[in-house]
């Protein structure tokens, strides 16, 4: 039997089974990572869009704005610690972040303008929250497999894990 299979510290091979699940799960937790980013400007932009009475383009427009730059700070955040200048580490996130807070973006928005009523509900209503998470939810699950593509390619959060 493959050593691998006995000592579970080893690397995975390339094409080996446990290099595709670390793959999956590398995906995810960039996915997540991305998600936590981004869900909090979504909300932020989104809550204060709606409190504000603004139109659904301009709540949209705030909303989206605002993931782009919680998405990038908190990427920022993690290199920079790692010794990044600020520069550098613009350019990191921007590399690391930018397709991927994109992907989830339009999945995310486009989910809240398909719930009827979604929009125009208050902060208080039922409706506002669930389809919010729901749109979330479904930014993720499209989000990751997307990421994974750009890690196997050395894109995306890849290069962020050079500097970690």
């Amino acid at each position: 039997m493959d050593r691998q299979h006995q000592h579970p510290g080893h690397p995975a091979r390339p094409g080996h089974p446990a290099a595709a699940d670390r793959g999956w799960r590398t995906a995810a937790l960039a996915t997540l990572h991305c998600l936590v980013g981004c869900a909090v400007g979504e909300v932020l932009g989104l809550v204060l869009g709606t409190a504000l009475g603004l139109h659904t383009g301009a709540t949209i427009a705030l909303s989206i704005v605002l993931a782009f730059v919680f998405g990038y700070a908190l990427t920022m955040r993690g290199v920079r610690r790692a010794g990044l200048g600020l520069g550098p580490a613009l350019k990191v996130a921007l590399a690391a972040d930018t397709v991927s807070i994109a992907v989830m973006e339009l999945i995310d928005n486009s989910a809240m303008l398909a719930v009827p009523g979604a929009m125009d509900a208050g902060l208080s209503d039922l409706l506002f929250w669930t389809s919010l998470a729901g749109s979330l939810v479904l930014a993720f699950l499209v989000t990751v497999p997307v990421n994974r593509r750009l890690i196997a390619l050395g894109r995306g959060h890849a290069v962020v894990h050079a500097h970690h």
